[in-house]
């Protein structure tokens, strides 16, 4: 079937490439840009750099910091950190509740941390990590920027134009969810949008289209792009 995959680059092409491999054809249509942040790196020496989204690992090797162990929320982010040229990188299990158990393991409380993120964050881990006694600094390495408009291939396959329609969505993260049901209704195509299968990456981004009337056909039993995938098998 054709799905939508609506997450920014470079990780768009990356799922287009496994949806291939599985027999899928992917139309990659992202609603989130990633730019660079125009705020300064951080001075100063840490005992740990934590990373909840690969697109921080570039502009965290960039910064110059003196070298600290990398705890990377999962594989994917971790992957990204290596290459971009960081080291001692430790992988969690994909999830904020893992990485700040990771960060206890090797770091004693009232240690120093730099938490790498995105303009568009949570709370954790960095809370449960300052109750616990850290001092965690949070540095915006990037932003992620909203289109304005749907996207012109995402508007025919809605209206059903192709010669392979639009049957399905992959949503990576709960803003990008919610942007594409925006800019759908925008373009006057909520119904449509609405009437694909929608598969979640995890509960917090089906949430966010449960909560704008947009039933989620799948939910990955945890966060990483293998179990997303592997529900559209199993829906099969």
């Amino acid at each position: 079937m054709r799905i939508w995959v609506s997450r920014p680059e470079p990780g768009a092409s990356r799922t287009a490439r496994r949806l291939a491999e599985l027999g899928h054809a992917a139309l990659v249509a992202p609603v989130l840009r990633i730019a660079p942040s125009d705020g300064p790196p951080p001075t100063g020496r840490f005992d740990g750099l934590i990373l909840t989204s690969a697109n921080a690992a570039a502009p965290l090797a960039a910064a110059g910091l003196p070298e600290a162990p990398v705890f990377a929320v999962g594989t994917r982010t971790a992957e990204r950190a290596n290459r971009a040229g960081l080291r001692s990188v430790h992988c969690a299990d994909g999830d904020a509740v893992s990485l700040a158990r990771l960060v206890a393991a090797h770091v004693r409380p009232g240690g120093t941390l730099l938490h790498a993120a995105g303009e568009d964050r949570k709370a954790e881990p960095a809370a449960s990590l300052t109750a616990a006694g850290y001092r965690v600094t949070t540095w915006t390495a990037y932003a992620a920027l909203a289109e304005t408009t749907l996207p012109a291939p995402v508007v025919q396959g809605l209206l059903g134009r192709d010669d392979a329609p639009l049957a399905a969505a992959l949503h990576f993260s709960r803003r990008s969810a919610e942007i594409a049901v925006h800019l759908s209704g925008k373009a006057g195509l909520s119904g449509a949008f609405r009437a694909l299968a929608h598969y979640c990456l995890s509960p917090d981004v089906a949430l966010g289209l449960v909560e704008l009337g947009v039933a989620a056909h799948f939910v990955a039993a945890r966060p990483s792009e293998e179990a997303l995938l592997a529900g559209l098998a199993a829906s099969d």
